[in-house]
Protein backbone atom coordinates (compact mmCIF):
# COMPACT_ATOMS: atom_id res chain seq x y z
CA UNK A 1 0.00 0.00 0.00
CA UNK A 2 1.11 3.46 -0.75
CA UNK A 3 2.44 5.38 2.14
CA UNK A 4 -0.16 8.00 1.72
CA UNK A 5 -2.87 5.43 2.02
CA UNK A 6 -1.33 4.03 5.18
CA UNK A 7 -1.29 7.45 6.72
CA UNK A 8 -4.91 8.00 5.81
CA UNK A 9 -5.84 4.64 7.30
CA UNK A 10 -4.00 5.48 10.45
CA UNK A 11 -5.73 8.79 10.68
CA UNK A 12 -9.13 7.21 10.34
CA UNK A 13 -8.54 4.41 12.96
CA UNK A 14 -9.39 5.32 16.64
CA UNK A 15 -6.44 5.25 19.13
CA UNK A 16 -6.45 2.82 22.12
CA UNK A 17 -5.89 4.32 25.57
CA UNK A 18 -2.38 3.80 26.91
CA UNK A 19 -1.75 2.01 30.27
CA UNK A 20 -0.78 4.29 33.19
CA UNK A 21 2.06 3.16 35.47
CA UNK A 22 1.13 3.17 39.13
CA UNK A 23 4.17 3.75 41.30
CA UNK A 24 4.95 0.93 43.73
CA UNK A 25 4.59 2.08 47.28
CA UNK A 26 7.65 1.83 49.42
CA UNK A 27 7.59 -0.20 52.59
CA UNK A 28 6.15 1.81 55.45
CA UNK A 29 4.38 4.21 53.08
CA UNK A 30 0.60 4.23 52.67
CA UNK A 31 -1.01 3.59 49.30
CA UNK A 32 -2.37 6.91 47.96
CA UNK A 33 -5.53 5.15 46.67
CA UNK A 34 -6.16 3.20 49.93
CA UNK A 35 -9.33 4.32 51.71
CA UNK A 36 -8.56 2.78 55.13
CA UNK A 37 -5.35 2.32 57.09
CA UNK A 38 -3.95 -1.22 57.13
CA UNK A 39 -3.56 -2.22 60.81
CA UNK A 40 -2.61 -5.82 60.18
CA UNK A 41 1.11 -5.09 60.51
CA UNK A 42 0.64 -3.27 63.83
CA UNK A 43 -1.41 -6.15 65.18
CA UNK A 44 1.25 -8.61 64.11
CA UNK A 45 3.92 -6.51 65.78
CA UNK A 46 1.88 -6.39 69.03
CA UNK A 47 1.35 -10.13 68.93
CA UNK A 48 5.07 -10.74 68.48
CA UNK A 49 5.79 -8.42 71.43
CA UNK A 50 3.41 -10.45 73.58
CA UNK A 51 5.16 -13.63 72.49
CA UNK A 52 8.54 -12.18 73.49
CA UNK A 53 7.17 -11.02 76.84
CA UNK A 54 5.61 -14.35 77.70
CA UNK A 55 8.68 -16.31 76.67
CA UNK A 56 6.59 -19.42 75.89
CA UNK A 57 4.94 -18.39 72.68
CA UNK A 58 1.67 -17.42 74.37
CA UNK A 59 0.33 -13.99 75.27
CA UNK A 60 1.16 -12.82 78.77
CA UNK A 61 -1.53 -13.60 81.30
CA UNK A 62 -3.29 -10.61 82.71
CA UNK A 63 -3.43 -10.06 86.48
CA UNK A 64 -6.81 -8.47 86.41
CA UNK A 65 -8.68 -11.46 87.98
CA UNK A 66 -6.34 -11.47 91.03
CA UNK A 67 -6.73 -7.74 91.46
CA UNK A 68 -10.48 -8.11 91.22
CA UNK A 69 -10.40 -10.86 93.84
CA UNK A 70 -8.37 -8.76 96.28
CA UNK A 71 -10.71 -5.85 95.73
CA UNK A 72 -13.69 -8.03 96.55
CA UNK A 73 -15.20 -6.99 99.92
CA UNK A 74 -16.02 -10.61 100.78
CA UNK A 75 -12.40 -11.69 100.40
CA UNK A 76 -11.20 -8.74 102.49
CA UNK A 77 -13.65 -9.67 105.22
CA UNK A 78 -12.45 -13.28 105.16
CA UNK A 79 -8.82 -12.17 105.45
CA UNK A 80 -9.61 -9.88 108.40
CA UNK A 81 -11.55 -12.66 110.13
CA UNK A 82 -8.65 -15.09 109.65
CA UNK A 83 -6.18 -12.58 111.08
CA UNK A 84 -8.37 -12.06 114.16
CA UNK A 85 -8.64 -15.82 114.69
CA UNK A 86 -4.85 -16.19 114.46
CA UNK A 87 -4.34 -13.41 117.02
CA UNK A 88 -6.86 -14.97 119.42
CA UNK A 89 -5.21 -18.38 119.04
CA UNK A 90 -1.78 -16.94 119.81
CA UNK A 91 -3.10 -15.18 122.90
CA UNK A 92 -4.77 -18.39 124.11
CA UNK A 93 -1.59 -20.40 123.64
CA UNK A 94 0.47 -17.80 125.51
CA UNK A 95 -1.97 -17.87 128.46
CA UNK A 96 -1.92 -21.67 128.67
CA UNK A 97 1.86 -21.79 128.46
CA UNK A 98 2.18 -19.27 131.28
CA UNK A 99 -0.29 -21.30 133.32
CA UNK A 100 1.58 -24.61 133.11
CA UNK A 101 5.11 -23.39 132.34
CA UNK A 102 6.02 -20.09 134.05
CA UNK A 103 8.07 -18.70 131.19
CA UNK A 104 8.49 -15.30 132.82
CA UNK A 105 9.81 -16.92 135.99
CA UNK A 106 12.17 -19.16 134.05
CA UNK A 107 13.68 -16.12 132.36
CA UNK A 108 14.77 -14.89 135.79
CA UNK A 109 16.69 -18.10 136.51
CA UNK A 110 18.57 -17.89 133.21
CA UNK A 111 19.52 -14.20 133.55
CA UNK A 112 23.24 -14.93 134.04
CA UNK A 113 26.49 -13.81 132.52
CA UNK A 114 30.07 -15.07 132.37
CA UNK A 115 31.15 -13.28 135.53
CA UNK A 116 28.29 -14.77 137.53
CA UNK A 117 28.99 -18.30 136.26
CA UNK A 118 32.65 -18.02 137.22
CA UNK A 119 31.88 -16.71 140.71
CA UNK A 120 29.15 -19.30 141.28
CA UNK A 121 31.40 -22.19 140.31
CA UNK A 122 34.05 -20.87 142.66
CA UNK A 123 31.47 -20.60 145.42
CA UNK A 124 30.36 -24.21 144.88
CA UNK A 125 33.91 -25.52 145.11
CA UNK A 126 35.20 -23.13 147.84
CA UNK A 127 32.25 -22.04 149.99
CA UNK A 128 34.29 -21.79 153.17
CA UNK A 129 35.49 -18.20 152.80
CA UNK A 130 32.19 -16.72 151.66
CA UNK A 131 30.58 -14.56 154.36
CA UNK A 132 27.45 -12.85 153.04
CA UNK A 133 24.84 -15.46 152.02
CA UNK A 134 21.84 -13.16 151.96
CA UNK A 135 19.92 -12.82 148.71
CA UNK A 136 19.57 -9.21 147.60
CA UNK A 137 16.12 -7.76 146.99
CA UNK A 138 14.88 -4.73 145.08
CA UNK A 139 11.34 -3.63 145.94
CA UNK A 140 10.41 -7.02 147.41
CA UNK A 141 11.73 -8.78 144.30
CA UNK A 142 15.04 -10.69 144.23
CA UNK A 143 17.56 -9.24 141.84
CA UNK A 144 18.66 -11.19 138.79
CA UNK A 145 21.35 -13.83 139.35
CA UNK A 146 23.91 -11.90 137.31
CA UNK A 147 23.77 -9.16 139.98
CA UNK A 148 23.83 -11.48 143.02
CA UNK A 149 26.03 -14.56 143.35
CA UNK A 150 23.76 -15.92 146.12
CA UNK A 151 20.68 -16.04 143.87
CA UNK A 152 19.73 -19.48 142.52
CA UNK A 153 19.88 -20.09 138.79
CA UNK A 154 19.03 -22.88 136.39
CA UNK A 155 21.76 -22.29 133.83
CA UNK A 156 24.54 -24.00 135.80
CA UNK A 157 22.39 -27.01 136.86
CA UNK A 158 21.12 -27.53 133.30
CA UNK A 159 24.56 -27.28 131.72
CA UNK A 160 26.08 -29.41 134.48
CA UNK A 161 23.47 -32.14 133.97
CA UNK A 162 24.12 -32.27 130.21
CA UNK A 163 27.89 -32.30 130.79
CA UNK A 164 27.51 -35.07 133.36
CA UNK A 165 25.71 -37.25 130.80
CA UNK A 166 28.44 -36.59 128.23
CA UNK A 167 31.20 -37.36 130.72
CA UNK A 168 29.38 -40.55 131.75
CA UNK A 169 29.26 -41.60 128.08
CA UNK A 170 32.98 -40.88 127.78
CA UNK A 171 33.74 -42.95 130.87
CA UNK A 172 31.66 -45.86 129.61
CA UNK A 173 33.34 -45.64 126.21
CA UNK A 174 36.85 -45.83 127.67
CA UNK A 175 35.77 -49.01 129.48
CA UNK A 176 34.19 -50.54 126.34
CA UNK A 177 30.81 -50.53 128.04
CA UNK A 178 29.12 -47.77 126.07
CA UNK A 179 25.66 -48.30 124.65
CA UNK A 180 22.80 -45.88 123.96
CA UNK A 181 20.54 -47.83 126.31
CA UNK A 182 23.02 -47.62 129.15
CA UNK A 183 23.53 -43.89 128.60
CA UNK A 184 19.77 -43.35 128.55
CA UNK A 185 19.47 -45.31 131.77
CA UNK A 186 22.11 -43.09 133.34
CA UNK A 187 20.24 -39.92 132.36
CA UNK A 188 16.84 -41.22 133.44
CA UNK A 189 18.24 -42.36 136.80
CA UNK A 190 19.68 -38.92 137.51
CA UNK A 191 16.39 -37.22 136.61
CA UNK A 192 14.39 -39.70 138.67
CA UNK A 193 16.51 -39.07 141.77
CA UNK A 194 16.19 -35.32 141.28
CA UNK A 195 12.40 -35.53 141.01
CA UNK A 196 12.27 -37.78 144.09
CA UNK A 197 14.33 -35.29 146.05
CA UNK A 198 12.07 -32.39 145.13
CA UNK A 199 8.90 -34.30 146.04
CA UNK A 200 10.36 -35.48 149.36
CA UNK A 201 11.48 -31.97 150.37
CA UNK A 202 8.13 -30.40 149.44
CA UNK A 203 6.29 -33.06 151.42
CA UNK A 204 8.59 -32.56 154.41
CA UNK A 205 8.09 -28.80 154.32
CA UNK A 206 4.35 -29.34 154.27
CA UNK A 207 4.43 -31.74 157.21
CA UNK A 208 6.69 -29.49 159.27
CA UNK A 209 4.45 -26.52 158.33
CA UNK A 210 7.26 -24.31 157.13
CA UNK A 211 6.18 -21.00 155.59
CA UNK A 212 9.02 -20.17 153.26
CA UNK A 213 9.58 -18.40 149.97
CA UNK A 214 11.50 -21.45 148.74
CA UNK A 215 9.82 -22.42 145.45
CA UNK A 216 9.98 -25.64 143.48
CA UNK A 217 12.25 -24.04 140.90
CA UNK A 218 14.57 -22.92 143.71
CA UNK A 219 14.78 -26.52 144.93
CA UNK A 220 15.60 -27.78 141.43
CA UNK A 221 18.35 -25.17 141.17
CA UNK A 222 19.92 -25.92 144.55
CA UNK A 223 19.72 -29.69 144.09
CA UNK A 224 21.18 -29.42 140.59
CA UNK A 225 24.42 -27.84 141.80
CA UNK A 226 25.72 -31.25 142.88
CA UNK A 227 26.32 -32.21 139.24
CA UNK A 228 29.29 -29.83 139.20
CA UNK A 229 31.14 -31.89 141.79
CA UNK A 230 30.12 -35.13 140.08
CA UNK A 231 31.69 -33.96 136.82
CA UNK A 232 34.95 -33.09 138.57
CA UNK A 233 35.09 -36.44 140.35
CA UNK A 234 34.51 -38.51 137.20
CA UNK A 235 37.02 -36.49 135.13
CA UNK A 236 39.72 -36.88 137.79
CA UNK A 237 38.90 -40.59 137.96
CA UNK A 238 39.45 -40.90 134.20
CA UNK A 239 42.77 -39.06 134.42
CA UNK A 240 44.24 -40.34 137.69
CA UNK A 241 42.27 -43.44 138.56
CA UNK A 242 40.28 -44.13 141.68
CA UNK A 243 42.60 -42.15 143.93
CA UNK A 244 41.92 -38.93 142.01
CA UNK A 245 38.21 -39.74 141.90
CA UNK A 246 37.88 -40.15 145.67
CA UNK A 247 39.99 -37.09 146.49
CA UNK A 248 38.12 -34.69 144.19
CA UNK A 249 34.69 -36.16 144.87
CA UNK A 250 35.30 -36.06 148.64
CA UNK A 251 36.27 -32.39 148.45
CA UNK A 252 33.22 -31.57 146.34
CA UNK A 253 30.93 -33.53 148.69
CA UNK A 254 32.08 -31.52 151.69
CA UNK A 255 31.78 -28.28 149.71
CA UNK A 256 28.21 -28.97 148.56
CA UNK A 257 27.25 -29.95 152.11
CA UNK A 258 28.50 -26.61 153.46
CA UNK A 259 26.91 -24.73 150.59
CA UNK A 260 23.48 -26.33 151.15
CA UNK A 261 23.57 -25.76 154.91
CA UNK A 262 24.39 -22.08 154.61
CA UNK A 263 21.91 -21.52 151.80
CA UNK A 264 18.89 -23.44 153.07
CA UNK A 265 19.15 -22.24 156.64
CA UNK A 266 18.41 -18.73 155.40
CA UNK A 267 15.39 -20.01 153.51
CA UNK A 268 13.97 -22.23 156.27
CA UNK A 269 15.34 -21.18 159.64
CA UNK A 270 15.33 -17.44 158.99
CA UNK A 271 11.62 -17.60 158.21
CA UNK A 272 11.05 -19.38 161.51
CA UNK A 273 12.92 -16.63 163.36
CA UNK A 274 10.79 -14.01 161.61
CA UNK A 275 7.66 -15.84 162.80
CA UNK A 276 8.89 -15.69 166.40
CA UNK A 277 9.50 -19.43 166.77
CA UNK A 278 11.91 -20.12 169.67
CA UNK A 279 15.34 -21.31 168.61
CA UNK A 280 15.18 -24.31 170.95
CA UNK A 281 11.58 -25.09 170.15
CA UNK A 282 10.46 -28.47 168.84
CA UNK A 283 9.27 -27.13 165.50
CA UNK A 284 12.52 -25.25 164.96
CA UNK A 285 14.48 -28.41 165.75
CA UNK A 286 12.54 -30.24 163.05
CA UNK A 287 13.42 -27.53 160.56
CA UNK A 288 17.10 -27.84 161.47
CA UNK A 289 16.95 -31.60 161.00
CA UNK A 290 15.27 -31.14 157.64
CA UNK A 291 17.99 -28.75 156.50
CA UNK A 292 20.70 -31.18 157.62
CA UNK A 293 18.98 -34.10 155.89
CA UNK A 294 18.74 -32.26 152.55
CA UNK A 295 22.40 -31.24 152.75
CA UNK A 296 23.55 -34.74 153.74
CA UNK A 297 21.64 -36.37 150.88
CA UNK A 298 23.71 -34.53 148.27
CA UNK A 299 27.05 -36.31 148.90
CA UNK A 300 25.31 -39.68 149.02
CA UNK A 301 23.68 -39.14 145.64
CA UNK A 302 26.89 -37.78 144.17
CA UNK A 303 28.66 -41.01 145.06
CA UNK A 304 25.74 -43.25 144.05
CA UNK A 305 25.49 -41.76 140.56
CA UNK A 306 29.25 -41.82 139.79
CA UNK A 307 31.00 -44.71 141.55
CA UNK A 308 30.26 -47.22 138.76
CA UNK A 309 31.75 -44.90 136.13
CA UNK A 310 35.31 -45.18 137.47
CA UNK A 311 37.23 -48.47 137.53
Amino acid sequence: MHPAGLAAAAAGTPRLPSKRRIPVSQPGMADPHQLFDDTSSAQSRGYRAQQAASGLGYPATSTLPQAAFLADPVSNMAMAYGSSLAAQGKELVDKNIDRFIPVTKLKYYFAVDTVYVGKKLGLLVFPYLHQDWEVQYQQDTPVAPRFDVNAPDLYIPAMAFITYILVAGLALGTQDRFSPDLLGLQASSALAWLALEVVAILLSLYLVTVNTDLTTIDLVAFLGYKYVGMIGGVLMGLLFGKMGYYLVLGWCCVSIFVFMIRTLRLKILAQAAAEGVPVRGARNQLRMYLTMAVAAAQPLLMYWLTFHLVR
